[in-house]
């Protein structure tokens, strides 16, 4: 972070501190003590301030350039593995250290759930504890960010990973069910964070009909990667190690799909908890409770992630989401009117596909799904 004196290079950001315990610009309570000590004991003041200047102004300008690295020798290079509460977890390489935040890096990221994500590299120096021993320390910058997937939590931004090249959307044959809709929010969010979609059908040794097929037929046509998989039998993991090879990928899945039983049988030893599925609900349990970097034997690494119901949108524009449906790119200069949003108006060439069987309907109600709310 430059200093905002010296025409450092970067972007000026007014940075919030925290509320000071000065004593208010105002002065009060003028009937309080009018009543008590008459009218005599009010003077006007010259130089009242409305707004608090200097020592009583809680905001600061700073210029940040992000791309700039701080040169002192003191600080190391690692990457986030974890998240535990306000704890990152950072590998350097030669071992995983717990570290705090910088409050101004915090502050600095007031808009996101989290100021620092798993997959983050990161400088961080170490502290010595009182006896003098360096166990833990404090993460100062955050490098740039690279392929993220992200949802909105509440009215923040919340980035489930950062730095990764793909993303394998997890879905089950059963137990629980796929859910389609879920699959295109997923594909929406990961092409908005520049990220590759693989869709990735697990237990599929409980279809032997295979009905799943279908499904993936409609992903496949659109240009997607596609695999069918089974921890239990092993159907697909080969062709899915070959898929994370040499490469950043973040798993995510709904609840119950098998994320952390796929990482098991691709990698024997990880041992990750697996959970069951709520047999009256048709729903899984949350077992993986937090997002975590794993290296992989065969090479590259992935995010394992907590399983969601909801995957909330609310941070993609509303104008984006029609270039993050392919079928729907070639056709969007053919729309009579440059800001349709191809859900009501007159000479709309996506919904004159649609109806032509151009475009597949369920696809179409997705994206009206998601465009009229995209917080569900």
């Amino acid at each position: 972070m430059a200093s905002p004196r010296g025409g450092g290079r970067g972007k000026k950001v007014r940075i919030a501190l925290r509320r000071n315990r000065s004593a208010p610009a105002r002065d009060k309570h003028w009937t309080r003590r009018i009543r008590q000590q008459g009218v005599d004991s009010i003077e006007s003041r010259q130089d009242e301030r409305i707004t608090p200047k200097g020592d009583l102004s809680r905001m600061r300008t700073v210029i940040v350039d992000e791309t700039a690295r701080p040169t002192d020798a003191r600080l190391r290079d690692g990457r986030v593995v974890a998240m535990r509460g306000l704890i990152a977890d950072v590998d350097d390489g030669e071992r995983t250290w717990p570290c705090t935040i910088r409050r101004m890096l915090r502050t600095r990221r007031i808009g996101e759930r989290q100021a620092v994500t798993v997959g983050d590299r990161v400088q961080f120096s170490v502290v010595a504890d009182a006896d003098g021993v360096q166990r833990e320390g404090v993460v100062e910058t955050v490098g740039p960010r690279r392929g993220v997937l992200t949802r909105t939590s509440g009215k923040r931004l919340h980035t489930i990973a950062a730095n990764v090249d793909m993303a394998v959307v997890v879905v089950a044959a059963d137990q629980p069910p796929p859910k389609p809709h879920l699959i295109d929010r997923y594909i929406v969010a990961a092409h908005h964070g520049e990220i590759t979609p693989l869709i990735c059908m697990n237990k599929v040794d409980l279809d032997p009909s295979h009905a799943f097929a279908s499904l993936l037929a409609v992903y496949a046509e659109l240009g997607y990667a596609t695999l069918c998989c089974s921890a239990i039998t092993g159907e697909g993991i080969d062709e899915l190690r070959t898929a994370l090879a040499s490469r950043s990928s973040v798993l995510a899945g709904q609840s119950g799909v098998g994320k952390s039983s796929l990482l098991n049988a691709l990698q024997p030893g990880l041992q990750l908890a697996i959970g069951t599925i709520i047999e009256e609900l048709g729903k899984g349990r949350h077992t993986t409770t937090t997002a975590q970097l794993i290296k992989l034997d065969f090479g590259g690494y992935v995010v394992d992630t907590p399983g969601i119901r909801s995957l909330d949108l609310s941070g993609v524009p509303r104008g984006e989401f029609e270039k993050h449906f392919v079928e729907f790119v070639d056709r969007l200069a053919g729309c009579k009117f440059p800001d349709c949003t191809h859900t009501h108006e007159t000479g709309c060439a996506i919904k004159t596909a649609v109806r032509s069987g151009a475009i597949r309907p369920e696809r179409y109600e997705s994206y009206v799904r998601m465009f009229t709310d995209p917080g569900i």
